[in-house]
């Protein structure tokens, strides 16, 4: 996902690194389905390592991890791109969901 996400930003020519000002509102490929297609591939490839550790305890940090990057980036984001676009973003918000 994160690889397809930043082929998007760089057709778009706007930056990947988060919190660089934004130059276009990304809306295609995986964020059609998800408005953080990279940070859900980080999270789903924590699950992927838990799977094949199997065990229990391998699974306990994923939710802290999520809360983690909703809390510490995606939420000042998506503050970001609303300074930015406007209501472009909202209306791109209220159609995708953050996660999935």
């Amino acid at each position: 996902m994160g690889t397809h996400a930043s082929i998007a930003f760089n057709k778009a020519g706007t930056p990947v690194v988060p919190f660089e000002r934004s130059t276009a509102l990304v809306v295609t490929g995986f964020y059609r389905w998800t408005r953080n297609p990279m940070y859900l591939g980080l999270v789903l490839i924590l699950l992927g390592a838990a799977m094949l550790l199997g065990t229990l305890s391998a699974f306990l940090p994923i939710p802290v991890f999520a809360w983690s990057i909703q809390t510490r980036f995606i939420r000042g984001e998506e503050r970001f791109l609303e300074d930015i676009f406007g209501n472009e973003y909202l209306a791109y918000k209220s159609k995708v969901r953050r996660w999935l």
